[in-house]
Protein backbone atom coordinates (compact mmCIF):
# COMPACT_ATOMS: atom_id res chain seq x y z
CA UNK A 1 0.00 0.00 0.00
CA UNK A 2 1.12 3.34 -0.43
CA UNK A 3 -0.09 7.51 -0.13
CA UNK A 4 -1.57 6.20 3.37
CA UNK A 5 -4.74 4.45 1.08
CA UNK A 6 -6.07 1.35 1.72
CA UNK A 7 -5.74 -1.34 -0.94
CA UNK A 8 -8.96 -1.40 -2.46
CA UNK A 9 -10.50 1.60 -0.82
CA UNK A 10 -11.93 4.31 -2.78
CA UNK A 11 -9.68 7.46 -3.20
CA UNK A 12 -9.99 9.17 0.07
CA UNK A 13 -7.44 11.28 2.28
CA UNK A 14 -5.74 9.46 4.77
CA UNK A 15 -7.51 11.57 7.26
CA UNK A 16 -10.70 10.59 5.95
CA UNK A 17 -10.39 6.84 6.01
CA UNK A 18 -11.72 4.72 9.89
CA UNK A 19 -14.50 4.97 12.21
CA UNK A 20 -16.49 7.71 10.00
CA UNK A 21 -19.32 6.68 12.49
CA UNK A 22 -17.81 8.63 15.18
CA UNK A 23 -16.30 11.04 12.90
CA UNK A 24 -18.12 12.24 9.84
CA UNK A 25 -21.31 14.61 9.87
CA UNK A 26 -22.25 13.80 6.44
CA UNK A 27 -25.60 11.32 6.41
CA UNK A 28 -25.78 11.01 2.94
CA UNK A 29 -22.17 9.74 2.30
CA UNK A 30 -20.62 6.45 1.95
CA UNK A 31 -17.24 5.35 3.30
CA UNK A 32 -14.83 2.87 3.02
CA UNK A 33 -14.88 0.73 6.47
CA UNK A 34 -13.00 -3.03 6.26
CA UNK A 35 -16.41 -4.90 7.75
CA UNK A 36 -14.11 -6.43 10.22
CA UNK A 37 -12.84 -3.30 11.85
CA UNK A 38 -14.31 0.32 13.01
CA UNK A 39 -16.92 1.51 15.13
CA UNK A 40 -20.01 -0.12 14.60
CA UNK A 41 -22.91 2.27 13.65
CA UNK A 42 -25.97 0.69 12.04
CA UNK A 43 -24.82 0.63 8.00
CA UNK A 44 -21.70 2.73 9.46
CA UNK A 45 -24.06 5.64 9.38
CA UNK A 46 -22.48 8.62 11.69
CA UNK A 47 -23.72 8.83 15.09
CA UNK A 48 -25.59 12.17 15.32
CA UNK A 49 -28.25 14.10 16.91
CA UNK A 50 -28.20 16.72 14.02
CA UNK A 51 -31.97 15.48 13.11
CA UNK A 52 -31.96 18.52 10.35
CA UNK A 53 -29.64 16.84 8.34
CA UNK A 54 -31.51 13.29 8.23
CA UNK A 55 -34.63 11.76 6.36
CA UNK A 56 -33.99 8.99 8.79
CA UNK A 57 -32.63 8.24 12.33
CA UNK A 58 -31.80 4.71 13.87
CA UNK A 59 -32.23 4.22 17.49
CA UNK A 60 -31.64 1.37 20.18
CA UNK A 61 -34.08 0.67 23.03
CA UNK A 62 -32.06 -2.03 24.94
CA UNK A 63 -35.22 -3.06 27.01
CA UNK A 64 -36.26 -6.40 27.99
CA UNK A 65 -38.23 -6.39 31.18
CA UNK A 66 -41.26 -7.31 29.53
CA UNK A 67 -40.11 -10.78 28.30
CA UNK A 68 -42.71 -13.87 29.24
CA UNK A 69 -40.24 -16.63 28.24
CA UNK A 70 -36.44 -15.82 27.42
CA UNK A 71 -34.40 -12.71 27.82
CA UNK A 72 -31.30 -11.09 26.25
CA UNK A 73 -32.94 -8.78 23.74
CA UNK A 74 -31.23 -6.04 25.33
CA UNK A 75 -28.42 -7.39 23.83
CA UNK A 76 -30.30 -6.96 20.35
CA UNK A 77 -29.42 -2.93 19.25
CA UNK A 78 -25.41 -3.87 19.73
CA UNK A 79 -26.23 -7.34 17.66
CA UNK A 80 -28.15 -5.48 14.72
CA UNK A 81 -25.58 -2.87 14.26
CA UNK A 82 -22.50 -5.72 14.20
CA UNK A 83 -24.35 -7.64 11.52
CA UNK A 84 -24.98 -5.20 9.18
CA UNK A 85 -21.21 -4.03 8.50
CA UNK A 86 -21.39 -5.77 5.00
CA UNK A 87 -25.10 -4.83 4.02
CA UNK A 88 -22.91 -0.65 4.02
CA UNK A 89 -20.55 -1.94 1.54
CA UNK A 90 -22.28 -1.97 -1.25
CA UNK A 91 -25.44 -0.91 -3.45
CA UNK A 92 -28.37 -1.79 -2.07
CA UNK A 93 -29.74 -5.16 -3.76
CA UNK A 94 -31.48 -5.83 -5.70
CA UNK A 95 -32.32 -2.00 -5.63
CA UNK A 96 -29.31 -1.27 -7.70
CA UNK A 97 -28.39 1.70 -6.09
CA UNK A 98 -26.32 3.73 -3.45
CA UNK A 99 -28.78 4.22 -0.76
CA UNK A 100 -27.03 7.46 0.37
CA UNK A 101 -27.82 8.82 -3.36
CA UNK A 102 -31.09 9.14 -1.89
CA UNK A 103 -31.76 8.80 1.42
CA UNK A 104 -30.16 10.43 4.09
CA UNK A 105 -29.19 8.28 7.48
CA UNK A 106 -28.44 8.64 10.82
CA UNK A 107 -27.55 6.22 14.19
CA UNK A 108 -29.01 8.31 16.78
CA UNK A 109 -27.61 5.89 19.36
CA UNK A 110 -29.45 4.36 22.13
CA UNK A 111 -32.32 5.54 24.45
CA UNK A 112 -31.03 5.38 28.16
CA UNK A 113 -33.40 3.29 30.21
CA UNK A 114 -33.58 2.24 34.06
CA UNK A 115 -34.43 -0.88 34.51
CA UNK A 116 -34.99 -0.85 37.83
CA UNK A 117 -37.33 1.08 37.86
CA UNK A 118 -40.31 -0.27 35.34
CA UNK A 119 -42.34 2.30 36.01
CA UNK A 120 -40.02 4.91 33.88
CA UNK A 121 -39.80 2.73 31.07
CA UNK A 122 -42.61 3.51 29.00
CA UNK A 123 -42.17 7.54 29.27
CA UNK A 124 -38.22 7.13 28.57
CA UNK A 125 -38.99 5.64 25.34
CA UNK A 126 -42.17 7.85 24.54
CA UNK A 127 -40.24 10.76 24.85
CA UNK A 128 -37.06 9.82 23.16
CA UNK A 129 -38.72 9.08 20.16
CA UNK A 130 -41.28 12.04 20.05
CA UNK A 131 -38.28 14.80 20.20
CA UNK A 132 -36.95 12.47 17.31
CA UNK A 133 -40.38 12.63 15.15
CA UNK A 134 -41.05 16.08 15.76
CA UNK A 135 -38.14 17.26 13.95
CA UNK A 136 -39.90 15.29 10.67
CA UNK A 137 -37.27 12.68 10.65
CA UNK A 138 -38.36 9.25 10.21
CA UNK A 139 -37.70 6.60 12.71
CA UNK A 140 -36.49 3.10 12.84
CA UNK A 141 -35.85 1.18 16.32
CA UNK A 142 -34.23 -1.60 17.31
CA UNK A 143 -35.91 -3.45 20.42
CA UNK A 144 -35.75 -4.59 23.15
CA UNK A 145 -38.42 -6.90 23.46
CA UNK A 146 -41.90 -5.93 21.95
CA UNK A 147 -43.35 -4.36 24.56
CA UNK A 148 -41.38 -1.41 23.39
CA UNK A 149 -43.48 -0.47 20.19
CA UNK A 150 -46.39 0.97 22.81
CA UNK A 151 -44.78 3.62 23.58
CA UNK A 152 -43.11 4.37 19.77
CA UNK A 153 -46.56 3.82 18.17
CA UNK A 154 -48.13 6.45 20.76
CA UNK A 155 -45.11 8.88 20.00
CA UNK A 156 -45.99 8.62 15.98
CA UNK A 157 -49.38 8.89 17.09
CA UNK A 158 -49.25 12.56 18.18
CA UNK A 159 -47.65 13.57 14.71
CA UNK A 160 -49.76 11.60 12.18
CA UNK A 161 -52.82 10.41 14.37
CA UNK A 162 -54.15 6.48 14.82
CA UNK A 163 -51.79 4.51 12.83
CA UNK A 164 -52.35 1.67 10.72
CA UNK A 165 -50.41 -1.26 11.89
CA UNK A 166 -48.91 -3.37 9.86
CA UNK A 167 -47.39 -6.14 12.22
CA UNK A 168 -45.00 -8.99 11.01
CA UNK A 169 -45.37 -11.55 14.25
CA UNK A 170 -45.88 -15.06 15.37
CA UNK A 171 -48.31 -13.50 17.65
CA UNK A 172 -51.00 -11.25 18.44
CA UNK A 173 -49.86 -9.58 21.26
CA UNK A 174 -53.58 -8.80 21.90
CA UNK A 175 -53.75 -10.71 25.26
CA UNK A 176 -54.77 -9.03 28.09
CA UNK A 177 -53.48 -11.27 30.64
CA UNK A 178 -50.45 -10.14 32.79
CA UNK A 179 -50.96 -5.84 32.31
CA UNK A 180 -49.45 -3.53 30.37
CA UNK A 181 -46.15 -4.05 30.78
CA UNK A 182 -45.89 -6.95 29.04
CA UNK A 183 -44.60 -8.15 25.37
CA UNK A 184 -47.49 -10.06 24.97
CA UNK A 185 -50.40 -7.42 25.66
CA UNK A 186 -49.04 -3.78 24.29
CA UNK A 187 -51.06 -3.97 21.07
CA UNK A 188 -54.41 -4.68 22.76
CA UNK A 189 -53.98 -1.97 25.30
CA UNK A 190 -52.98 0.25 21.85
CA UNK A 191 -55.99 -0.92 20.60
CA UNK A 192 -58.01 0.36 23.44
CA UNK A 193 -56.59 3.59 23.86
CA UNK A 194 -57.40 4.58 19.96
CA UNK A 195 -53.55 4.65 19.05
CA UNK A 196 -54.06 1.61 16.43
CA UNK A 197 -56.63 2.23 13.46
CA UNK A 198 -57.49 -1.51 13.04
CA UNK A 199 -60.04 -1.19 10.32
CA UNK A 200 -56.84 -0.74 8.25
CA UNK A 201 -54.17 -2.96 9.78
CA UNK A 202 -52.79 -6.45 9.57
CA UNK A 203 -51.05 -9.12 11.45
CA UNK A 204 -48.77 -11.44 8.78
CA UNK A 205 -47.28 -14.78 9.91
CA UNK A 206 -48.98 -15.30 13.31
CA UNK A 207 -49.37 -19.34 14.20
CA UNK A 208 -50.54 -18.44 18.22
CA UNK A 209 -54.27 -19.11 18.99
CA UNK A 210 -55.79 -16.39 20.98
CA UNK A 211 -59.89 -15.87 20.94
CA UNK A 212 -59.84 -12.27 21.12
CA UNK A 213 -60.53 -10.91 17.98
CA UNK A 214 -59.56 -6.67 18.05
CA UNK A 215 -60.25 -5.77 14.25
CA UNK A 216 -57.10 -6.20 12.57
CA UNK A 217 -56.55 -7.92 9.57
CA UNK A 218 -54.99 -11.52 9.95
CA UNK A 219 -52.65 -13.27 7.51
CA UNK A 220 -50.96 -16.28 8.92
CA UNK A 221 -48.07 -18.24 8.34
CA UNK A 222 -49.89 -21.02 7.14
CA UNK A 223 -52.01 -18.71 4.11
CA UNK A 224 -48.05 -16.89 3.43
CA UNK A 225 -47.14 -20.01 2.63
CA UNK A 226 -49.94 -21.63 0.82
CA UNK A 227 -50.89 -18.31 -1.22
CA UNK A 228 -47.51 -17.12 -1.85
CA UNK A 229 -45.61 -13.52 -0.93
CA UNK A 230 -47.42 -11.58 -3.90
CA UNK A 231 -51.23 -12.23 -3.17
CA UNK A 232 -50.57 -11.44 0.70
CA UNK A 233 -48.55 -8.12 -0.60
CA UNK A 234 -51.33 -7.13 -2.45
CA UNK A 235 -54.02 -8.14 0.16
CA UNK A 236 -51.89 -6.12 2.76
CA UNK A 237 -51.71 -2.69 0.23
CA UNK A 238 -54.79 -3.18 -0.60
CA UNK A 239 -55.87 -3.46 3.24
CA UNK A 240 -54.12 -0.52 4.90
CA UNK A 241 -54.46 1.73 1.58
CA UNK A 242 -53.01 5.45 2.12
CA UNK A 243 -53.16 5.58 5.87
CA UNK A 244 -50.08 6.43 8.00
CA UNK A 245 -48.13 3.09 8.19
CA UNK A 246 -46.31 2.07 10.84
CA UNK A 247 -44.30 -1.75 10.83
CA UNK A 248 -43.74 -3.36 13.56
CA UNK A 249 -41.52 -6.24 13.00
CA UNK A 250 -41.12 -9.08 15.64
CA UNK A 251 -38.03 -11.24 14.46
CA UNK A 252 -40.45 -14.59 15.51
CA UNK A 253 -42.17 -14.43 12.49
CA UNK A 254 -39.29 -16.32 11.00
CA UNK A 255 -39.45 -19.59 11.55
CA UNK A 256 -36.76 -20.53 14.25
CA UNK A 257 -34.53 -22.30 11.58
CA UNK A 258 -34.00 -18.91 10.42
CA UNK A 259 -34.08 -16.58 13.55
CA UNK A 260 -33.10 -19.06 16.82
CA UNK A 261 -32.41 -16.25 18.45
CA UNK A 262 -35.47 -14.50 19.76
CA UNK A 263 -37.24 -15.27 22.88
CA UNK A 264 -40.13 -16.74 21.73
CA UNK A 265 -39.77 -19.00 18.67
CA UNK A 266 -42.54 -20.73 16.75
CA UNK A 267 -42.07 -23.65 14.78
CA UNK A 268 -43.68 -22.83 11.50
CA UNK A 269 -42.79 -19.18 10.30
CA UNK A 270 -41.61 -17.74 7.22
CA UNK A 271 -38.42 -18.15 5.76
CA UNK A 272 -36.34 -14.83 5.85
CA UNK A 273 -36.38 -14.77 1.93
CA UNK A 274 -40.25 -14.43 1.96
CA UNK A 275 -40.03 -11.94 5.25
CA UNK A 276 -37.40 -9.87 2.94
CA UNK A 277 -39.66 -9.76 -0.39
CA UNK A 278 -43.10 -8.82 1.73
CA UNK A 279 -40.82 -5.59 3.01
CA UNK A 280 -39.33 -4.61 0.05
CA UNK A 281 -42.81 -4.87 -2.21
CA UNK A 282 -43.60 -2.03 0.84
CA UNK A 283 -43.20 0.97 -1.48
CA UNK A 284 -46.86 1.89 -2.31
CA UNK A 285 -47.49 2.49 1.54
CA UNK A 286 -47.06 5.58 3.23
CA UNK A 287 -44.16 4.30 5.56
CA UNK A 288 -44.02 6.64 8.68
CA UNK A 289 -41.77 4.40 10.98
CA UNK A 290 -40.42 0.84 11.94
CA UNK A 291 -38.96 -1.15 14.78
CA UNK A 292 -37.65 -4.40 14.74
CA UNK A 293 -37.91 -6.55 18.16
CA UNK A 294 -36.99 -9.66 20.12
CA UNK A 295 -33.20 -10.48 18.57
CA UNK A 296 -32.21 -12.23 21.74
CA UNK A 297 -28.08 -12.59 20.84
CA UNK A 298 -27.75 -15.23 23.74
CA UNK A 299 -29.91 -17.40 21.56
CA UNK A 300 -28.54 -17.16 18.39
CA UNK A 301 -25.96 -18.74 16.40
CA UNK A 302 -23.33 -17.58 13.91
CA UNK A 303 -25.20 -14.11 14.10
CA UNK A 304 -28.33 -15.60 11.87
CA UNK A 305 -30.80 -13.89 13.49
CA UNK A 306 -28.98 -10.91 13.93
CA UNK A 307 -28.32 -10.45 9.78
CA UNK A 308 -31.61 -12.02 9.12
CA UNK A 309 -32.69 -8.47 11.78
CA UNK A 310 -30.50 -6.18 9.78
CA UNK A 311 -31.12 -7.45 6.17
CA UNK A 312 -35.16 -6.18 6.83
CA UNK A 313 -34.38 -3.26 8.75
CA UNK A 314 -31.80 -2.19 5.90
CA UNK A 315 -34.38 -3.07 3.14
CA UNK A 316 -37.20 -0.90 5.29
CA UNK A 317 -34.52 1.97 4.22
CA UNK A 318 -34.19 1.02 0.71
CA UNK A 319 -37.82 1.44 0.22
CA UNK A 320 -37.89 5.02 1.41
CA UNK A 321 -35.02 5.05 -0.73
CA UNK A 322 -37.04 3.85 -3.62
CA UNK A 323 -39.93 6.07 -2.63
CA UNK A 324 -37.86 9.27 -2.92
CA UNK A 325 -36.12 8.50 -6.14
CA UNK A 326 -39.39 7.97 -7.58
CA UNK A 327 -40.00 11.72 -6.69
CA UNK A 328 -36.84 12.79 -8.16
Amino acid sequence: MSDNKAKGAPSMMAEELGDQAWRSDKPDAHFFEPTYSGALSFLRRPYSHNFAKADVAVTGIPYDGAVTYRPGSRLGPRAIRAASVQLAELDAFPFGFPMSDYLSVIDAGDVVLNPHDPSTIFDAIYHHAKAIIETDTKLLSFGGDHFVAYPLIKAHVDKYGPIALLQFDAHSDTWDSFGPLDHGTMFYEAVKEGLIDVSHSAQVGLRTHNDRDVGMKVLTAPEVHKRGVEDILAEVIAHIGDRPCYVSFDIDVLDPAFAPGTGTPVSGGLATWQALELVRGLAPLNLIGMDLVEVSPPFDHAEVTALAAATIAHDWLAVLAQQKKAKS
